[in-house]
């Protein structure tokens, strides 16, 4: 840890040759990230190097007043970085000819289901347009909302409910285990007031009220504090 101390001083004072000491150092724990990402249509090389920024931004970013191992910081950098590649890569991408002709469908559609007095079928679509069946069927499809899934669903004392929060957990174990783990080295970095909170409202079912009254402040204060965590939370992840 003294060694790991030295060179992230280093680091920050500009020392190029400590930032790399550090990358080798734990490019064992890259790696062991990097694998549970396996069979997602990209080079497990390409991802190592994708990790490696998270890496370095975790290098750079790192308190040494933290009262936590460097690994425990790293871990949610890396798999953070790691997780915005896949989500950004894999954005669906629409052309601007398919955009436009989803507009001209939607109105006509809108316009034929009055005068049908129902929902015109694909071939009437396509032929008031002038398009094949396939090209109005694409559009249509393009041009459907697509939610994210950390879209804000909740009301009431449950505001902070995610849209994913609700959706059943089909993910591989392998990547279960990794959030699990992810989580749990963020829940580190927090002070114990704070991960207390986080700990009775998302693991233990608590309402904001019930918190309230165990540590004699407002529901309000509960709640103020339950969202700047949860920042400070997305920050570590999102640097």
């Amino acid at each position: 840890m003294e060694e790991t101390t030295r060179l992230i001083k280093q680091a920050h004072d500009g020392d190029p040759e400590a930032r790399e000491q550090l990358v080798l150092k734990n490019v064992g724990l890259v790696w062991s990230i990097v694998r549970r990402f396996a069979g997602r249509g990209h080079e497990l090389e390409d991802l190592y190097q994708i990790g490696c920024i998270g890496l370095i931004k975790a290098i750079d970013k790192f308190n040494l007043e933290f009262d936590v191992k460097f690994s425990t910081y790293a871990v949610p950098m890396i798999t953070g970085e790691i997780k915005r590649f896949l989500r950004d890569d894999g954005m669906i991408k629409v052309s601007r000819s398919l955009k436009e002709l989803g507009i001209r469908v939607s109105s006509v559609r809108e316009q034929m289901t009055w005068e049908l007095g129902r929902e015109p079928g694909l071939d009437e679509l396509a032929n008031r347009v002038g398009a094949s069946r396939e090209e109005v069927a694409a559009s249509i499809e393009a041009s459907t909302e697509v939610e994210s899934i950390d879209k804000n669903v909740g009301n009431g004392e449950d505001q902070n409910l995610r849209l994913l929060d609700k959706l059943p957990d089909q993910r591989e174990e392998q990547e279960q285990l990794l959030n699990r783990m992810v989580l749990g080295q963020i829940l580190n970095l927090l002070e114990e007031k704070d991960r207390e909170i986080i700990v009775r409202r998302y693991f233990e079912n608590q309402t904001q009220s019930q918190i309230a009254a165990d540590l004699h402040i407002s529901q309000v204060q509960v709640s103020r504090l339950e969202k700047k965590i949860l920042r400070k939370m997305r920050e570590y992840l999102n640097p």
